[in-house]
C-alpha cells in the first residue's frame, strides 16, 4: 500500500512521531539529550595497532592519507608511501579518515571502498564536497575493476585493482607523487565557436592553470602530442570530426583513456548517445543557463584546484551551485521504508528542502510507483522489510530500462561488509547507515542529483 504524507497525519503529531524523528535523524530518543545533535564525523583517534607518521609530521611535509581497513594491505601501502617520500598516516575506517583529511590537509590521500562503517563512495563525495579537501588528488584502490569509470567520474584521481605484486602501486605512487608537486595544471578547449572558445577560456582561466584553446579534433589530437593536458573541455559539434570520433582516437590510446574529458555541448543527446559518451567522458555539462557554474565546479574537480586560491567571483560562482539547495529543490523522490515513523520523518526533512516526496510501505508498491512515476529522480530505499526485501525490489527496479541509472540510496541499520556488497551488487547506487545524519543523506542526494 502506499503511504501518502497526508494519511500520516490526519491527527495531530504524536509524542511517538516526535520521538520518531530524532531517533531516526540522530539516534538517540528526546528523553537523552534535550537538543538533538546532528551526528559529523567521527572523533580523530589513534589507529594503535598500526604505527604511522602523525607524530613526526612537521609544516612542509608531504602527507599521505592511507584509508584502508586491511591492516596488512595498509602496512603495504605505508612503506610504499614513505619510500616515495611521503609521510604517512592510517585510518581503518572511513569516518575516521574524513577527520584525519580535515586536520592534517594531507597532499594525496589512498582510498578502499570496502570501509567498516561507510563506503569509500561516500568518503569521496565527502571529500570532494568539502572546498577544504576537494583538490586532494584521491587514489582509489579497491578489489574490483567494474567501477573504475564511475570512481573517475566522480574526482577520483585514479583506479587501482588490488594485485597480487607492487609492481602497479609503484607506478601508480610515482605518478601519484608527481602531481602532487607545485606546478601548473594544463587545460584543453576544443571548440570551434570564436566567441563560445574565448567565453570558456576567460570562465575558468586564472594563474593556476594554463589554459590552450583549439578549434578542431586534429589541431586537438596535435596538441596533445605536443604536451600533455590534465583535463579537456570538448564540444561535440567540430568541422574536422565528430566530439564521438575523437574521445575514441583518445581512448585507443592507452595513455589518454584515462583522461578527463568534460563534454560541454548544445546538442540534445539521444540516450544511445549519453550511454556511449558515458563509457568515455567523465562528466556531460549541457548547455544552459547553469551551465557555466557547471563548467567552472567540473574542470575545478578533475583539475584538483584549491578553491579558496581562486578569484571571489570564482568563489561565489561554486559556493552558489554547491552550497545551496537549488539542485534538490522540485525533485520528486520515492522513499521506501515499512515504518510509516520513519516515511513521515523523512518526508518533513525532504520536503523543507521543497522536494516532492511520494512513499511507499513495501517492495511491491515500490515497484509499482516506479514503473508509474516517469518524472521520478531518485529513490531511498530501507533494506530491512518484510515479504519483499529491499535487495529485491531494488533489482526488480533495475530491470525496468529507464531505472537502470536512477539513483537508489540504499538505507540500513547494519554497517557490516557484507551489507554493503549486498546493496551495491543488488543495483543500489550508494548506501547509507542508520541512524541518518541529515547533513550526510542530503550531501550525498546533491551529489547524485548533480550528476
Amino acid at each position: 500500500m502506499t503511504v501518502a504524507r497526508r494519511d500520516i497525519v490526519k491527527s495531530d503529531i504524536t509524542h511517538t512521531f516526535a520521538v520518531a524523528i530524532v531517533t531516526l535523524l540522530v539516534g538517540v530518543p528526546p528523553a537523552a539529550a534535550e537538543t538533538p545533535k546532528m551526528l559529523t564525523v567521527l572523533p580523530v583517534a589513534r589507529e594503535e595497532h598500526i604505527e604511522d607518521d602523525r607524530d613526526e609530521i612537521v609544516e612542509g611535509d608531504p602527507v599521505l592519507l592511507i584509508i584502508e581497513d586491511d591492516s596488512h594491505y595498509a602496512r603495504i601501502l605505508l612503506d610504499l608511501g614513505r619510500a616515495k617520500g611521503f609521510k604517512c598516516i592510517v585510518a581503518t575506517k572511513g569516518g575516521l579518515g574524513l577527520s584525519l583529511a580535515r586536520q592534517f590537509h594531507p597532499a594525496a590521500i589512498s582510498l578502499d571502498i570496502a570501509l567498516p562503517d561507510m563506503l569509500g563512495w561516500t568518503v569521496l563525495n565527502q571529500l570532494k564536497l568539502d572546498p577544504a579537501t576537494r583538490h586532494i588528488p584521491v587514489q582509489i584502490i579497491t578489489v574490483t575493476e567494474e567501477e573504475r569509470q564511475h570512481g573517475l567520474a566522480h574526482g577520483a584521481f585514479s583506479y587501482l585493482v588490488k594485485a597480487p605484486t607492487t609492481d602497479g602501486l609503484n607506478t601508480a605512487f610515482d605518478r601519484l607523487k608527481d602531481f602532487t608537486l607545485t606546478r601548473t595544471k594544463r587545460l584543453l578547449v576544443v571548440e570551434d565557436n570564436d566567441i563560445e572558445r574565448q567565453s570558456i577560456v576567460e570562465l575558468l582561466g586564472y594563474q593556476d592553470i594554463e589554459t590552450v584553446a583549439v578549434a578542431t579534433g586534429g589541431e586537438a589530437l596535435d596538441a596533445m602530442r605536443d604536451k600533455s593536458f590534465d583535463c579537456v573541455v570538448l564540444d561535440l559539434r567540430l568541422p574536422d570530426m565528430t566530439g564521438f570520433e575523437l574521445l575514441e582516437k583518445l581512448h585507443a590510446q592507452p595513455a589518454l583513456a584515462d583522461m578527463p574529458v568534460i563534454v560541454f555541448t548544445g546538442k540534445e543527446l539521444t540516450p544511445e548517445e549519453q550511454m556511449r559518451l558515458k563509457g568515455m567522458a567523465k562528466s556531460i555539462v549541457l548547455k544552459d543557463i547553469k551551465s557555466p557554474e557547471r563548467l567552472l565546479d567540473e574542470t575545478a574537480l578533475f583539475l584538483h584546484r584549491v578553491i579558496t586560491d581562486l578569484p571571489e567571483e570564482k568563489q561565489n560562482m561554486l559556493e552558489r551551485l554547491n552550497g545551496s539547495n537549488e539542485i534538490l529543490r522540485g525533485r520528486k523522490i520515492l522513499v521506501v521504508d515499512d515504518d510509516a515513523r520513519n516515511i513521515f520523518a523523512l518526508t518533513s526533512l525532504l520536503e523543507n528542502q521543497e522536494m516532492d516526496v511520494i512513499s511507499a510501505t513495501n517492495g511491491r508498491s515500490a515497484i509499482d510507483l516506479v514503473n508509474k512515476t516517469p518524472d521520478l529522480n531518485m529513490v531511498l530505499m530501507d533494506i530491512m522489510m518484510p515479504e519483499m526485501d529491499g535487495y529485491s525490489t531494488i533489482r526488480e527496479i533495475r530491470k525496468v530500462p529507464e531505472f537502470r541509472t536512477i539513483p537508489i540510496l540504499a538505507l540500513t541499520a547494519k554497517a557490516m561488509k557484507g551489507d554493503r556488497e549486498k546493496c551495491l551488487d543488488a543495483g543500489a547506487s550508494d548506501y547509507i547507515a542508520k541512524p541518518v545524519n541529515t547533513d550526510h543523506l542530503l550531501s550525498l542526494m546533491r551529489v547524485w542529483l548533480f550528476r
